[in-house]
């Protein structure tokens, strides 16, 4: 099983991270966001030597912003988090750029939403449905992930701590291949409990996809 820290932001915490090697680091492009990456030229300075796939997070962001972004800040991949349409995920695509599209779930009836963009996204990623996008560190019913029938391989998110690591290994589902962790693993917005990040990710890590 994978890990993705996401609503990373501060050097010495994401060189830290880098040492426990998870899979993904998320780094958040959405203004309202209190992990917010803005325009932070001591980032696209230094990411280029962090050695983990880095994950760019948007939400409903115009094509050619999210361009410039990936390019400025050596983005290896990008998580479209609003109500993004199927031609954007086309268009990313289209780049060779890899795309995980995020999806609020509250119940079953909520997967139907993910039928149309199967064919145009490399991963889901299924998050609480709450008012916002993302961020709640709230966690939605797990048995419901049974009735996602289709191919694609997701994340799960949406308020996972330490505490949950029995829980998830109790998720037997084909295409979950990776939990994606952030506000339940932080002493403060973007900044990471590095102690609490190497015992999560040394159990998830254990963990076989099916």
């Amino acid at each position: 099983m994978k890990v993705k820290v996401c609503g990373m932001k501060y050097p010495q915490n994401i060189r830290d991270l880098e040492g426990l090697h998870p899979d993904y680091m998320g780094f958040i492009f959405y203004p309202p966001s209190p992990r917010y990456v803005g325009e932070d030229t001591e980032l696209k300075t230094f990411l280029p030597s962090i050695s983990i796939k880095k994950v760019g997070v948007f939400v409903n962001a115009a094509y050619e912003e999210i361009i410039k972004i990936r390019t400025d800040f050596s983005l290896d991949m990008v998580q479209l988090h609003g109500n993004e349409p199927i031609a954007l995920c086309t268009q990313l695509k289209q780049q060779g750029i890899p795309v995980i599209k995020a999806f609020s779930i509250s119940s079953p009836a909520d997967f139907l939403d993910t039928k149309e963009y199967v064919d145009v996204c490399d991963y889901f990623l299924f998050d609480t449905k709450t008012p916002q996008y993302g961020g709640s560190g709230l966690k939605f019913d797990w048995q419901i992930l049974q009735a996602y029938t289709y191919h694609v391989p997701f994340f799960l998110s949406g308020g996972i701590a330490l505490s949950d690591v029995e829980e998830i290994k109790k998720i037997a589902h084909p295409q979950l291949v990776a939990i994606d962790v952030n506000s339940r693993f932080e002493t403060s917005p973007a900044t990471k409990n590095i102690n609490q990040l190497q015992q999560f990710i040394q159990e998830i890590k254990q963990l076989n996809t099916y």
